[in-house]
């Protein structure tokens, strides 16, 4: 069965999908036939039920894995490369229908949701090039006795583990380079959003995806089935994008079997306003770093420290842009901001706000959820944040901007830094010295130098201290999924 290729609602387009677990090539029923409940989070609605993958069920997959891994790694990198084109334009070409399947099962809006979707595809078009472009090296030992011919091969079989909140391109962005360095992969998407997945999966057997390359386990007990594929000896590499305290099971469990670990965990961004910034851009730049996917992305600014010579501007500039926002079903015309994605990141939000504004913060706009069916939250900006207020030290995965006014540019880095993760900082100055400087101080992987968007195919996505080990995408991404292999080459003399 394929995706519908016409504009439709999303009732239809999920009604079209395959639901099953996708195992050696095959679409297939988990063990006992069981299945679990994907809801959408504006209305509460069950759109459909999925395969519910038991231990079972991960061991066929990564069995197929490990069995489909030798043949896939001699495949020529040509092949690969086409496969992830032809997976690349069969995204594009039905954009609408896996938007609609975000919109419903996520809620982000529409118009964010395709936004996803040609960001997404981005990471099968940038891998597809970059397939054919492993290089090697070859060259002769000091003492002109041997030669050294050096290969990069595939890791092997790879453990890939996606979150919720970017369902498509968090996917293509392991698949991608997994498929070009010839690695085969068990994948587990989220719970809460794996129909996005499954019908990326449906893509790639179209494009030709040789059966066993890719096995996918749909399950509502993760923490069984990928523990299951890490203690299994077949897999060689683990990558996965979520919560730092997950990351750091997965790591030990990695260290038994001593594979190769690729982690994109929390974040806690900064967004640093100088004084001498661009008010109205820096603005600009806070509704992109804070309101994407509704604040729900490990790169969502967590805590603005602005000059407090411009806290005042700046807060009152940014609660009138977000005051005109829409809140509502993310498939509704006009909407800007949809629901949060469960009852309990809801309830971590309101419980922020309200420990902020218990410690003296002030509500500029926003503050409480709306009495309304869904998990919805307006976007909110509370000023004069005291630095021991909860959100401070946590993600607060939410349309919450907090506005800590800050006198000396050492306290504003300093304030930055005292935080466990690393993983981006925004930063809005004029002066290129200051610019510089500041980046080069910032205990970040990435920054955003006057812009409040750093994600892209082409650039290596991820942070340090605990906000992971490893890049996603750019010329690095696919190191990831290589080793290298060394030949010592004795040379002849006559």
């Amino acid at each position: 069965m394929t995706l519908l290729t016409a504009p439709t609602d999303a009732r239809s387009v999920i009604d079209a999908l395959h639901t099953g677990l996708f195992l050696n090539g095959e679409w297939v029923d988990a063990e006992h036939g069981k299945t679990f409940s994907v809801e959408n989070p504006a209305t509460g609605e069950v759109l459909t039920r999925v395969a519910d993958g038991s231990v079972a069920d991960a061991g066929r997959a990564i069995q197929a894995a490990g069995d489909a891994q030798a043949d896939w790694a001699r495949t020529a990198p040509r092949a690969r490369s086409e496969i992830l084109r032809r997976a690349y334009e069969l995204i594009i070409e039905r954009s609408e229908e896996l938007a609609a399947i975000m919109t419903a099962e996520m809620g982000k809006p529409l118009a964010e949701a395709r936004g996803e979707v040609a960001y997404g595809a981005e990471f099968f078009r940038w891998f597809s090039e970059e397939a054919v472009r492993i290089n090697g090296d070859y060259t002769t030992t000091g003492d002109g006795r041997n030669r050294i011919l050096v290969s990069r091969v595939p890791v092997g079989p790879c453990v890939l583990v996606t979150p919720w909140n970017f369902p498509l391109a968090m996917g293509t962005r392991k698949i991608g380079p997994a498929v070009a360095a010839g690695c085969t992969m068990v994948f587990k998407p989220a719970a809460q959003t794996p129909l996005t997945s499954l019908a990326l999966v449906q893509i790639l057997l179209e494009a030709g995806l040789p059966a066993g390359v890719l096995n996918v386990v749909t399950t509502s007990n993760s923490s069984s089935v990928v523990s299951t594929w890490m203690s299994s000896g077949i897999a060689r590499k683990v990558s996965f994008t979520g919560s730092t305290e997950v990351g750091k099971i997965l790591l030990r469990q990695a260290a038994e079997n001593v594979m190769r670990s690729s982690m994109e965990l929390g974040g806690n961004a900064p967004f640093i306003v100088c004084a001498d910034a661009d008010v109205d851009r820096a603005v600009d730049g806070a509704m992109t770093a804070k309101l994407r996917n509704m604040g729900e992305a490990c790169t969502a600014a967590n805590r603005f420290l602005v000059h407090r010579s411009v806290a005042a501007e700046f807060t009152e500039k940014l609660a009138k842009r977000m005051a005109v926002l829409r809140v509502g079903d993310g498939s509704e015309p006009g909407t800007d901001i949809g629901p949060l994605v469960d009852q309990a990141g809801l309830d971590k939000v309101q419980s922020f706000v309200d420990d902020a504004v218990e410690r003296g913060a002030s509500v500029a706009i926003g503050g409480s959820r709306p009495d309304r069916p869904g998990y919805f939250y307006p976007p909110t900006v509370l000023a004069d944040v005291s630095a021991d207020a909860a959100l401070m030290t946590a993600e607060i995965f939410g349309p919450v901007a907090p506005v800590i006014p800050f006198d000396d540019e050492a306290d504003a880095v300093r304030i930055a830094n005292d935080t466990e993760w690393g993983l981006v900082g925004y930063l809005f100055t004029q002066d290129i010295d200051r610019a510089l400087r500041l980046s080069d101080e910032l205990e970040v992987g990435m920054v955003g130098l006057n812009s409040g968007l750093v994600s892209n195919p082409a650039a290596p996505f991820g942070g340090i201290k605990q906000s992971g080990l490893g890049r996603e995408g750019g010329r690095s991404g696919i190191d990831e999924f290589l080793e290298q292999k060394y030949v010592a080459i004795p040379r002849s003399r006559t």
